[in-house]
């Protein structure tokens, strides 16, 4: 019995090793992501303050 428990006990350290890598995997996607988002995100505020001539985020100054 303690041969088939040890087996079992392997499959489900298994399963949780395998979740956390593919947790980790979906964490860096996401990070990724949110680091392009910002990109995009700062790319258009200074886009649009160009373009009203206006400062749009409040932080003093217009982009040009």
């Amino acid at each position: 019995m303690g041969f088939l428990w040890d087996l079992i006990q392997h499959n489900q350290i298994s399963e949780q090793t395998s979740r956390a890598d593919s947790l980790e995997q979906r964490v860096a996607r996401l990070e990724e992501e949110l680091l392009a988002t910002r990109r995009l995100l700062l790319e258009a505020l200074g886009r649009i303050e160009k373009h009203l001539k206006t400062d749009v985020d409040g932080d003093g100054r217009i982009e040009r």
